[in-house]
């Protein structure tokens, strides 16, 4: 027995219900300097429009922004090619929005826009002293 295919509710006038939501959560080894401006190239490229951005610590960024369904695609390939790393829902969540994109070909459908919110996570590389030595790093 074929699944069915998912799909996204119905659109929503009120931002807080949840409809047409989707968080993604993302992580990089990289630095700011780099990743930053490679994730508004690979935003822009994709058609995306940036409602927000904003650190929420000192280690991860916050960003929400707006796609049609028919350019999400283009914004799956576009932040891992930036050199983002997603967690493994936000992979599934994606992927889904692709299927989705492929098996709905009405122009209304793939003009519907989706809100994402984009959490990044900037891991430093870990120091082999600090590693090695646990006390080390207290001194």
């Amino acid at each position: 027995m074929p699944l069915p295919l998912p799909t996204l509710p119905a659109p929503s006038t009120d931002p807080a219900s949840g409809a047409n939501n989707l968080s993604l959560k993302s992580f990089t080894y990289q630095d700011r300097r780099i990743i930053l401006p490679a994730l508004a190239d690979a935003m822009n490229h994709s058609g995306c429009w940036v409602l927000e951005r904003k650190a929420l610590s000192l280690t991860q960024m916050g960003c929400r922004f707006e796609i049609q369904l028919r350019s999400v695609l283009e914004l799956y390939s576009a932040l891992i090619a930036a050199g983002l790393e997603l967690t493994r829902g936000s992979h599934i969540d994606l992927t889904a929005l692709c299927t989705l994109r492929q098996h709905n070909p009405t122009p209304a459908d793939l003009g519907r826009v989706v809100d994402i919110r984009l959490e990044i996570s900037f891991l430093e590389e870990l120091d082999l002293k600090s590693v090695l030595m646990p006390g080390a790093a207290l001194a």
